[in-house]
């Protein structure tokens, strides 16, 4: 990707300024008069006068004709980059052990879509959380898997959904291990009536990385660790419509670039 670099560096000179930024996030809510803005930034109107000029000549915003200041087109595009610019460093902890390097760079260049997000750290917790996202639904739950989950609370949780008609549609890591157990709970639970229904589809996907749930109502994802295997520990959860798409957009992704299901591939966990 070849970068126009004096270019950009004169867009970020813009946005370097706190104000500044101040300003163009109070007028994507409301268009404000200088008065206004220098109220609610408390600030001189002398100040905010500057900095509004700069805005102006940086053509992000503009001035109606009644004497409200308001984004143009273009700096409401620049504002809805930010996010994305920001997501990173505002986990830079998190980021110092854990990449994104194997998602396709469309998922990397919309990360902003996770900004307004719930981390959640401890595999306890996790896992309460997990059996909460199951429980919340109410049409329709996508995920991608590392490990599969079968410890009874959760296993009832799909049980009960799935008598309920929700939609289940799960992309298991080809490296997955299953318990031993798993085919009698899966007698014993009648799940095999609703992959024949089409209730309950499954498929495979090589070099699983990235763990996501999306649902109708929340979405989650968990990162890799340096050595690329997915990390239960820590949780990324939000109810966000940006978020939850964000999840929904991947799980499609990586549903249509999936195999068919074979249980011959998986090992058992003894």
């Amino acid at each position: 990707m070849k970068i126009d670099s004096e270019k950009t560096a004169r867009y970020f000179l813009e946005l370097s300024s706190e104000q500044r930024l101040s300003i163009l996030t109070h007028l994507a809510e409301n268009n404000l008069n200088l008065s206004k803005l220098a109220d609610l930034l408390n600030a001189t109107k002398s100040e905010v006068h500057r900095n509004v000029n700069r805005l102006l000549k940086a053509q992000l915003i503009q001035k109606e004709p009644g004497g409200n200041f308001q984004l143009t087109v273009y700096g409401r595009a620049i504002l809805t980059q930010i996010p994305s610019l920001c997501f990173v460093p505002d986990n830079q902890q998190y980021f110092s052990t854990h990449n994104m390097s194997n998602l396709e760079n469309r998922f990397i260049q919309s990360i902003g879509s996770l900004y307004e997000k719930k981390q959640i750290k401890g595999l306890g917790k996790v896992l309460e959380k997990w059996e909460k996202i199951h429980e919340n639904a109410d049409v329709f739950v996508y995920d991608i898997l590392s490990e599969v989950p079968y410890y009874s609370d959760i296993i009832d949780v799909i049980s009960s959904k799935l008598e309920n008609k929700v939609e289940f549609r799960s992309i298991f890591s080809e490296k997955t291990e299953i318990p031993e157990d798993r085919e009698l709970i899966f007698q014993k639970k009648d799940f095999k009536k609703y992959v024949n229904n089409g209730q309950l589809e499954r498929r495979i996907m090589k070099g699983v990385t990235h763990v996501v749930f999306v649902t109708d109502k929340e979405g989650a994802i968990f990162f890799p660790n340096e050595e690329n295997e997915p990390d239960l520990n820590v949780m990324f959860t939000s109810t966000n419509p940006e978020f939850r798409n964000w999840c929904l957009d991947y799980f499609e992704w990586c549903w249509k670039n999936s195999t068919s299901f074979q249980e011959s591939k998986f090992k058992k966990n003894r």
